[in-house]
């Protein structure tokens, strides 16, 4: 039936399907499109005489669908300076939408030409996309945002197959779990039809099962667990860094840390870059911002502050990163326990690919710093005095699935909880912050560990260790507050925690072997 539709209509299908794909991911949970991935297996079979290039535009319109909904929001980001970066919004969603969709078009060209005749070509279906996405997390610096395995709402019962096969294994199953129905209307027997219903059905039924089973072995929070205080101070991007407001910024976080509650909590945290100033400045001893933290916290509590900072070379280099500091309120006053630099940079956000050439053609990253930030260095957890090991994840960095895997890998170390703090200020009252919770949860699921998320402007919520949001422990978007809650425990180490993704290779050999028994058995 496609193949006899207008070449334009074709077209505008597979825009149609990678928007149905787009829309099943939180927030909005339309989870019948994922039938979309069966709308694009079913055109690219349709159109086997034509060139591949075909195939290539196909998936490529299809890729545009799905991710001009899954990256809309860049455009707040460059309205927050409407001034400076305005010009760029409208490139910037077209450039980005346009550019991650490539990887849908290579993925489809790679489907049409090694795809067998059968059911079974699902699985070579859901072997190139899937693997057409973990480069897309991988190549340069990786941007996994919103992978398919990812529409599931974390913390429900299919999100739960993450412990054991991570977000990219999933994506393979969700991916063939999509693309199914597509066979079922296929010319082949009835009988095989009806087997391959029936088998996807049985997988999707076995793919809740295995989450309900898990999420009824939940581990309760024990009552001896650190209280934690997460502190949204609803800063709007676009105030934030005028020089007057300084001030009023401080003392909103301050009187919201110091806000009287049944059980003081021992660990507070504030976002990323909560204050809009250099914190080696707000601790100098010139400075009065110092005594005032230093009387805004009682003996023994600890802040977890996101903060820009610098450090000056022999040679007078100036590098500034984006951090975490950990400064801990003892009898003498604060004493900086621990410090993490961000490790994964936000290209054109954080810093500039190929700088000079970008600077010239007078594109600049977002950052309020003279200078773009500068990497830290491969990522560790931290262990500030009086705070269990936490493996802090800034902003970007809780997209990455294995990250917290890899720095235990590094250190030995494996850490009590995850503590994301972001600043999704810069993304408005849209979508994104509303993704970035759903995608950051994984990052638990994965993991087997808990995780604190800090931001400005919300989404901010102590999240369990299978994902799911602890009761009364969330602040949606625009609202002022604070979150206290215990933290809730780690699990054992999971099986993703322990082979990574190896399962996923699995499943990729899985969509190699149709391949070759068929190349093997046909005739030359």
């Amino acid at each position: 039936m496609i193949s006899k539709l207008n070449p334009w209509a074709v077209r505008l299908w597979a825009l149609a399907a990678g928007l149905a794909a787009g829309l099943a991911h939180p927030p909005f949970g339309v989870l019948p499109g994922l039938l979309g991935y069966a709308l694009i297996l079913a055109m690219l079979d349709a159109e086997a005489p034509r060139p591949l290039r075909s195939a290539f535009f196909r998936g490529w319109l299809a890729g545009l669908g799905y991710f001009a909904i899954a990256v809309w929001w860049v455009v707040e980001a460059f309205l927050v300076d409407a001034a400076a970066h305005g010009w760029m919004a409208p490139f910037a969603l077209v450039l980005l939408a346009g550019g991650l969709a490539l990887f849908w078009g290579a993925a489809a060209v790679l489907y049409r030409w090694l795809a067998p005749p059968g059911m079974l070509r699902v699985l070579v279906f859901a072997g190139a996309f899937a693997g057409a996405e973990w480069v897309r997390g991988h190549i340069f610096t990786g941007f996994p945002w919103n992978l398919p395995g990812e529409t599931w709402a974390a913390g429900s019962a299919p999100s739960q197959a993450a412990a054991a096969i991570g977000a990219y294994g999933l994506t393979w199953v969700t991916l063939a779990l999509g693309a199914a129905p597509a066979v079922l209307f296929d010319k082949a027997d009835r009988r095989w039809r009806v087997l391959a219903g029936a088998l996807a059905a049985g997988a999707l039924a076995s793919l809740y099962a295995f989450g309900l089973g898990r999420l009824s072995h939940a581990v309760p929070v024990a009552a001896d667990a650190p209280q934690i205080r997460v502190v949204q101070a609803m800063i709007d991007q676009k105030e934030k860094w005028r020089p007057e407001n300084l001030r009023l910024i401080f003392q909103t976080y301050v009187r919201l840390s110091q806000r009287p509650s049944v059980r003081p909590p021992e660990i507070v945290v504030w976002p990323e870059g909560a204050l809009p100033a250099v914190i080696d400045d707000l601790l100098a001893p010139s400075s009065d911002y110092g005594p005032a933290l230093v009387a805004a916290f009682g003996d023994g509590q600890t802040l977890l502050m996101g903060a820009n900072r610098v450090e000056v070379g022999a040679d007078g280099d100036v590098k500034y990163f984006n951090s975490l500091v950990a400064l801990r309120r003892e009898a003498a006053g604060l004493r900086v326990t621990g410090v993490y630099d961000k490790h994964r940079l936000v290209p054109f956000g954080e810093f500039l690919p190929f700088g000079d050439l970008a600077t010239k053609l007078g594109v600049r990253s977002l950052v309020h710093m003279p200078e773009d930030f500068t990497a830290g260095p491969p990522p560790v957890p931290v262990a500030p005095w009086g705070v269990p090991a936490v493996q802090p994840l800034i902003c970007y960095e809780a997209l990455f699935p294995g990250f917290t895997r890899a720095a235990v890998k590094r250190s030995g170390i494996r850490p009590a909880w995850i503590l994301n703090v972001s600043n999704d200020a810069w993304f408005g009252q849209t979508s994104g912050p509303l993704q970035h919770l759903n995608l950051a949860s994984y990052r638990a699921i994965e993991e087997g560990l808990p995780i604190v998320r800090a931001t400005p402007t919300g989404v901010s919520a102590v999240i369990d260790a299978y994902g799911r949001v602890m009761p009364d422990a969330r602040l949606g978007l625009g609202q002022l507050g604070v979150v206290d809650a215990p933290l809730p425990p780690a699990l054992r180490p999971t099986l993703y925690g322990r082979v990574g993704d190896l399962p996923f290779a699995l499943l990729l050999l899985a969509s190699a072997l149709p391949v070759l028994a068929y190349r093997v058995r046909r005739p030359r």
